[in-house]
């Protein structure tokens, strides 16, 4: 607490299982029955996709995400004017590519039924280079990229700070064995699309449009956390 962050949430999956997360979407749609795409595995969480079976409900997407936190009975949410901080280790395979649609590999989601992002890390193809990309979708604005050649097929540290306002700001670190990736810090967002509290995802969303960079993938993520200011 020195330093203003209050620890809330850790997620264990040796201990919590997947009841870390508020709520599991495995396949919402039913479109691959008898797969569990979504797993607690000894000291990480494992989110796998198949292309082309796996479809959401609308039908020109794939979903398999977690969403929320859970910690003491709770379901835990950022409001409005709240600075929170996250951080988390991800894998991030070589078969997991980057596309010129959207490759959603974390969400802060706004609302339930009815809502909507308003900050994702993507797997951007832009120009020709494979990006690992923090965009602050309901401003318009991309706040920070990596190359992501360096970051596949190994760990990598994230951490994620942002003050969900209208006002709002965010912090971007990206580091591996190799040092910082993305370092990156920027205000005046609009963080807040009053669509209600903010739950964070993780997993993988993405679009089928970019066909031919779609297989097969899964990711890994480890050592997931979460800090609230004051």
């Amino acid at each position: 607490m020195a330093d203003g962050w209050r620890p809330v949430w850790d997620a264990v999956p040796g201990r919590d299982g997947l009841d870390a997360f508020a709520s599991v979407e495995d396949d919402r749609a039913g479109s691959h029955p008898g797969v569990r795409h979504i797993r607690a595995l000894g000291t990480m969480y494992r989110f796998d996709i198949h292309y082309p079976g796996d479809v959401d409900r609308s039908p020109d997407r794939q979903r398999q995400e977690v969403k929320g936190m859970r910690a003491g009975g709770r379901t835990l949410v950022a409001g409005r004017g709240e600075t929170w901080r996250f951080t988390w280790s991800w894998y991030l395979t070589g078969a997991l590519r980057a596309t010129t649609s959207f490759t959603h590999v974390h969400q802060f989601f706004a609302g339930g039924k009815g809502g909507s992002p308003v900050l994702v890390t993507s797997l951007r193809r832009r120009g020709g280079r494979a990006l690992l990309e923090l965009n602050a979708i309901h401003a318009g604005v991309v706040a920070g990229e990596a190359d992501l050649r360096p970051l596949r097929s190994r760990w990598i540290d994230v951490e994620l700070e942002a003050r969900f306002a209208e006002a709002g700001a965010v912090r971007w670190r990206v580091s591996s064995a190799d040092g910082v990736a993305a370092d990156v810090a920027r205000g005046g967002l609009d963080l807040w699309n009053n669509k209600g509290d903010i739950a964070p995802k993780w997993g993988i969303y993405r679009s089928l449009k970019d066909a031919e960079r779609l297989s097969d993938a899964h990711l890994l993520i480890k050592d997931l956390r979460a800090y609230r200011r004051g």
